[in-house]
Formats: C-alpha cells, sequence, structure tokens
C-alpha cells in the first residue's frame, strides 16, 4: 500500500523561505508522476508543482522561479524548495503521486506566510 506523509511545514515572513519534503512507502513501478498541490482557505486545491519519472517538471505561473520541485527515487522522495514566499502562498500543501492504477495523497502540510 502507498503512502504519502509530508514535512516541513510552518510559518515564514515574507520573502523567506521553506522546504517540504515527502516521505513515500510501498512499490512504486513504472512511469509516475510526483507533485505538489495546495489548498488555500476557502479555495479549491491547485497544483503548484509536478516532476515526472523523467524528471520533467511543470510549475503554476503564480510560483516560476521561485519554487523547485525535485524527487530522489532512490529514497523515494519528493522536495518542494520555495523561495520569495508570499502571504498568497499560504495554504495546506498535499503531495501526490500518480502511477498506473493510483492516485495517492498525503494528509497536507500547513504554510503560512505572515510578518
Amino acid at each position: 500500500q502507498v503512502q504519502l506523509v509530508e514535512s516541513g511545514g510552518g510559518l515564514v515572513q515574507p520573502v523567506g523561505s521553506l522546504r517540504l519534503s515527502c516521505a513515500i512507502s510501498g512499490d512504486i513501478f513504472g512511469f509516475n508522476v510526483m507533485g505538489w498541490y495546495r489548498q488555500a482557505p476557502g479555495e479549491q486545491r491547485e497544483l503548484v508543482a509536478i516532476i515526472n519519472s523523467d524528471n520533467r517538471a511543470n510549475y503554476a505561473d503564480s510560483v516560476k522561479g521561485r519554487f523547485t520541485i525535485s524527487r530522489d527515487n532512490a529514497k523515494k522522495m519528493v522536495y518542494l524548495e520555495m523561495n520569495n514566499l508570499k502571504p498568497e502562498d499560504t495554504a495546506d500543501y498535499y503531495c501526490n503521486l500518480k502511477l498506473f492504477g493510483g492516485d495517492y495523497w498525503g494528509q497536507g502540510t500547513q504554510v503560512t506566510i505572515s510578518s
């Protein structure tokens, strides 16, 4: 059974940085896509960044140039490096894994940007 556990959220001041981590347990076979999504209060969940098993990444326009997604296949980890954080980045951040026959989510980690 695949499980995802996020860590690294917290409170940070504007223009600060945070690094989110997602640990994946269970077997992962074949082509897959790891990603980060976020959901602000009263808003729908939105894509932040995804990276596939060929290491191709895509980002939401709102985070391009500020966030970097990466993965370590050997450790079954996916990361989100967030720089120059803005108050509008405040949200619960969720790790996601899509593979053939499955779509898995973590429980989320809260990120708050405030002075």
